[in-house]
């Protein structure tokens, strides 16, 4: 690739509405030409249960969701069921004809996952960014994401580590995804509609045995602001970049992401709209 200056956001932890409308002013601007490349680190507080974009609403058990003290919100990115606790979140917003993503998504997953790995290992972890054939993508249809096959996932003893996601619009293109740090990766089960409870227990099991946060590989935990660190190091290594970490978001990217906020975010209309 080119050399290319990008800017780098590690932004404060914030609710998943106010997330995810960052993501989307971030992209918009890319695409306007506004504000260059960006890459994007953060966090969810309080905790946050996201839905892909057509995921029903239905799948969500909202009483228990609430009960617990965590959010609600729909990417606007496919994919399924994320539970955003104890993770470093990255996201990518790129203007549509940059190299990286000229090609098709696959394609364009593959390479991003390039710099996710490089990351990972120098973290010190051994991961595998395995391609998913169309029709492997299918083999299972839960609703969490981590027990889900996806295009090049990234896996550590063949259970998927980070969860990643993209959207193609406005001129842009935007990948986001989540790396679990530690915890229970089954804490998502707590918050989701099963028959009953057996059958609850039947699919935390299995997203046990899918699924590992960075601590099950490296028996031990890394902090936050360390991973956040590396994983930018391995994105400038990867694709050649100078990370610009001195420009943050602008008036405008706060002013639209405010307003997303509230006017989509948080909104029925946008959660609950499948």
């Amino acid at each position: 690739m080119p050399h290319a200056i990008w800017r780098l956001l590690v932004t404060d932890p914030t609710d998943g509405p106010m997330n995810m409308a960052i993501d989307q002013a971030i992209m918009e601007a890319v695409a306007e030409g506004r504000v260059a490349p960006t890459l994007r680190f953060y966090a969810w507080e309080p905790p946050c249960l996201s839905l892909g974009y057509t995921q029903p609403i239905s799948e969500v058990d909202r009483e228990r969701l609430a009960a617990r003290g965590w959010d609600l919100v729909r990417r606007m990115t496919g994919g399924r069921a994320i539970l955003h606790t104890d993770e470093l979140t990255y996201s990518v917003a790129l203007p549509a004809d940059n190299p990286i993503v000229t090609a098709d998504i696959v394609e364009s997953y593959r390479r991003l996952s390039g710099a996710l790995v490089a990351g990972l290992q120098r973290l010190g972890a051994d991961p595998q960014a395995d391609k998913r054939a169309d029709g492997h993508r299918g083999a299972s249809t839960g609703p969490v994401c981590f027990e889900v096959p996806s295009h090049y996932e990234i896996t550590i003893d063949g259970k998927k580590l980070v969860g990643s996601a993209q959207v193609r619009k406005f001129g842009a293109v935007l990948q986001h995804g989540s790396l679990p740090l530690g915890g229970d990766i089954t804490r998502i089960c707590d918050a989701l509609v099963y028959s009953d409870d057996h059958q609850r227990e039947v699919v935390r099991e299995r997203v046990r045995r899918r699924a590992a946060t960075l601590e099950d590989a490296l028996h031990a935990i890394v902090p936050w602001e360390d991973a956040a660190q590396t994983m930018a190091h391995a994105f400038a290594d990867t694709f050649d970049l100078e990370l610009d970490a001195a420009t943050g978001l602008t008036p405008e990217e706060l002013e639209r992401a405010a307003d997303l906020r509230t006017g989509q975010y948080t909104s029925d209309d946008w959660n609950a709209r499948f």
